[in-house]
Formats: C-alpha cells, sequence, structure tokens
C-alpha cells in the first residue's frame, strides 16, 4: 500500500495540533459536506453530518491505523454511517404533524444539475446511491470506493451498473432524460 498523503496530518490531529486540525476540515470538508448532502438531500443535516464527522476524527484520530485503510475511506466511511444513522431515524420519526415542505431550490454544490437527477439520485437503492456518489461525485477510483463500502471491487461495479440503469429508468419515467 502507498503511503497515505494525510497520515502525517492525522497523527499530527491525534497529538492535539490545532493547526493540523483546521488543515484537515480545509482540505476534507467539501467533499464531507458533498457526500453528505447527497445521501440526506439536505443541506442543514449535510452540515450537521460534517461538523460530527470532524468531532469523531478529532478524538478518535489516534485509533486510525495506516494499512487498515487510506483515511480518506475511513472519514468517508465514518460520514455514510452517521447519514445512514439519521436516515434511519427519519423512518423511525412517528407524528401527527405534517412534514414541513421540502425546500425545492437545489443544494449548494448541485446549481449546475437538473433538479431532477437529485431528486432521483434520492429515490435509488441506498447503496447504489454510495456507490454512485463516491464515484462520480466525489471522484473516488472504484478500489477507493469499494474499500470505503467494504466490499470488493466487482461488488461496487455491479452497484454502479445497477445504480445507472435505475437513474436512467427514472429519469426517463420523469421526462428529464431521453
Amino acid at each position: 500500500m502507498s503511503a497515505d498523503p494525510d497520515e502525517e496530518l492525522v497523527r499530527r490531529v491525534a497529538a492535539g495540533d490545532p493547526a493540523a486540525v483546521q488543515t484537515l476540515v480545509a482540505r476534507k470538508l467539501p467533499r464531507i459536506l458533498s457526500l453528505a448532502a447527497r445521501m440526506l438531500g439536505d443541506a442543514a443535516e449535510a452540515e450537521d453530518v460534517a461538523q460530527e464527522t470532524f468531532v469523531r476524527i478529532w478524538r478518535h484520530a489516534s485509533s486510525w491505523r495506516r494499512g487498515n485503510a487510506r483515511f480518506d475511506s475511513w472519514i468517508h466511511r465514518v460520514t455514510l454511517n452517521l447519514c445512514y444513522d439519521r436516515l434511519r431515524r427519519r423512518r423511525e420519526l412517528v407524528t401527527d404533524d405534517l412534514p414541513e415542505m421540502v425546500d425545492p431550490a437545489p443544494l449548494p454544490d448541485a446549481s449546475e444539475e437538473p433538479r431532477g437527477i437529485e431528486q432521483a439520485l434520492q429515490s435509488i437503492a441506498p447503496r447504489q446511491r454510495e456507490a454512485i456518489i463516491l464515484v462520480y461525485y466525489q471522484e473516488m477510483s472504484n478500489i477507493e470506493a469499494a474499500a470505503t463500502l467494504e466490499i470488493s471491487v466487482d461488488a461496487l461495479e455491479s452497484l454502479l451498473a445497477r445504480g445507472r440503469r435505475a437513474l436512467q429508468m427514472i429519469l426517463v419515467r420523469d421526462g428529464v432524460h431521453d
């Protein structure tokens, strides 16, 4: 395994170096926010998840070990787990109140995409959505995305193929794409 580009920075975070924390947040925050926003479909919740992700990194930086997974894979896995915790809580929430209206405005980093793609992405199976977001939006290689999802590259490629087909069917059905 090649040297992890974040290894020294994570070591400094674990040692309590405030400058390292600032550098790590500046380096990773945009991608973590993007991942959480696409998984949750809610910018405010994405900010909460990103904050919790960095709190966990600060608390557990010393437990990350080079060789188990690249730091980038580890931070993405933490973010995905936090997103799934929130998605589970959404399903478990029982209320007599009507839900608030969803803001139809695109998420900040999705302003150049048609709204239909963002909605379609929320409609496909969660594991397919994870794979597509990691590869196409987070620009991870198939090997990195598979490591993050803790699956084989073949399984990732299968998820990507099924996810692309599902997205295409939804977009054609909704008249967003031919």
